[in-house]
């Protein structure tokens, strides 16, 4: 066995952990979701809950299936071709991780520490 076909084969484990956190992440997050659907003082939140742990499996996945797709580019196939797909697939991931994040979190990224201390002296104003 080569060393090209050993990574390959390591890349093809790491793929399978990509996929298995968001398939068992979503399997989990349902389950969840219906424990808290069953108790009546958690019934409100179950939904935006589920959401938010889906999507947390979702973005875990995706970047696991990024660092897959690094490794095989770089190591097992460095072609142009190869880094040009490699490319387009890292940005819509990207996009995709960009926008649940926007979806859970309510903000940009780089606008959550303003949106979080904008809450938090709100609520402490109330107090």
């Amino acid at each position: 066995m080569t060393f090209e076909e050993r990574i390959s084969d390591a890349v093809r484990v790491v793929e399978a952990v990509g996929a298995g956190i968001m398939v068992f992440g979503g399997l989990g997050s349902f389950v969840a979701f219906v424990l808290r659907v069953r108790r009546a003082e958690t019934r409100k939140e179950a939904y935006p809950d589920l959401r938010r742990d889906l999507g947390r499996c979702i973005l875990l996945g995706l970047e696991v299936l990024i660092v897959a797709d690094i490794v095989e580019t770089i190591i097992v196939d460095p072609t142009f071709e190869s880094v040009a797909v490699l490319g387009v697939i890292v940005v819509i991931r990207t996009f995709l991780s960009f926008s649940l994040e926007v979806e859970l979190d309510g903000a940009w990224p780089w606008r959550r520490r303003q949106v979080e201390s904008g809450a938090s002296s709100e609520a402490s104003d109330g107090a």
